[in-house]
């Protein structure tokens, strides 16, 4: 029997919930947007449902037979072994989630750039240190990060940054180089030729069929200043 999963996420916008929808639309996993169909106050009643009882800290997180898988990477990980959209040897799967939990850095660090002082204040709030993180964020840290992307995909004669097939990984990096586009888009123009694999990734999780359908969906919601990648013209620079 098939096994349906309830992913339970924010429904407005794409998020960290993203970062699981994109390998489960890749590899056709059977899925329902729970949020998306009951709305936010299911949303927060599920989460309190669960939460005396191995319940997830915070949205996103999976829901399978009275089980909550939360956490980005550890519900990747759990995903990458039950639909082999990961290795099968163990330091394989291992490495795999080292760099996912890397970008899970990233993605904490680009969040921070527009709410360097306070996550629950208003960005108009905390603006002028929002600049000052954001060219710290452009200049020293992007190019950090994709060095490191950009090594690990050079580090093996595959065309994927494991081996020869796409992983969870693979899809995440994809997200990253978007959501990056769409927040720092003068930025990004300017570094993009310096990681010719990062962006060679990119393009290939473009065009694995699911992904193309997915983004040609109303299922993918637009980026927007409500989510992680948040577009202010004012911190973006070259």
């Amino acid at each position: 029997m098939t096994l349906r999963y309830g992913l339970w996420y924010w429904p407005s916008i794409q998020g960290r919930g993203e970062f699981i929808r994109l390998p489960m639309e890749a590899a056709g996993i059977d899925y329902v947007d729970c949020a998306r169909d009951q709305g936010v106050e299911a949303l927060v009643a599920n989460l309190e449902k669960h939460a005396a009882k191995r319940g997830s800290f915070a949205p996103p997180y999976l829901e399978l037979d009275g089980m909550v898988i939360g956490q980005v990477a550890n519900i990747l990980l759990y995903l990458g072994e039950r639909h082999q959209i990961a290795p099968s040897n163990m330091a394989d799967r291992l490495w795999l989630n080292q760099l996912q939990l890397t970008m899970s850095d990233m993605i904490a660090e680009v969040h921070d750039v527009h709410h360097p002082v306070d996550m629950m204040a208003y960005y108009e709030d905390q603006k002028t240190a929002a600049l000052g993180a954001a060219d710290a964020f452009r200049d020293e840290r992007m190019p950090k990060f994709f060095r490191h992307f950009e090594q690990a995909a050079a580090s093996h004669k595959g065309d994927w940054l494991v081996d020869h097939r796409w992983t969870y990984a693979d899809t995440s990096l994809f997200q990253l180089v978007e959501g990056l586009r769409y927040m720092f888009p003068k930025r990004m123009a300017t570094i993009e030729g310096d990681y010719p694999r990062v962006i060679a990734i990119h393009d290939q999780v473009a065009e694995l069929p699911g992904i193309r359908a997915y983004l040609k969906s109303e299922r993918r919601l637009p980026f927007s200043t409500e989510g992680i990648f948040r577009h202010y013209p004012e911190l973006d620079g070259e």
